[in-house]
């Protein structure tokens, strides 16, 4: 391939070095892994805690995504009061 391409009139050092790499292969070969099986398929149990905390939220935070002053912490309160009843 280098002779090829060095007499279409590219320059030796370019031809060698694009016959080099046509020869190699483009993609390795991958090893997989056996081992555990995936969790895709299993689904999270979420607490009453984590939904009541999901559901209060809300209402503490600003509208650009941040916590209004002692927001956090009062929905904190607000999410363990729902969660015990």
């Amino acid at each position: 391939m280098e002779k090829a391409l060095i007499a279409e009139g590219i320059a030796p050092t370019v031809a060698k070095t694009l016959a080099e790499r046509a020869c190699k292969p483009a993609v390795k070969a991958g090893v997989r892994k056996v081992g555990k099986a995936s969790k895709q398929g299993q689904r999270k149990i979420k607490s009453a805690y984590s939904r009541a905390f999901a559901q209060v939220k809300g209402k503490y935070m600003k509208k650009t995504g941040g916590w209004k002053k002692g927001g956090f912490a009062r929905a904190v309160r607000e999410a363990h009061r729902m969660a015990k009843k």
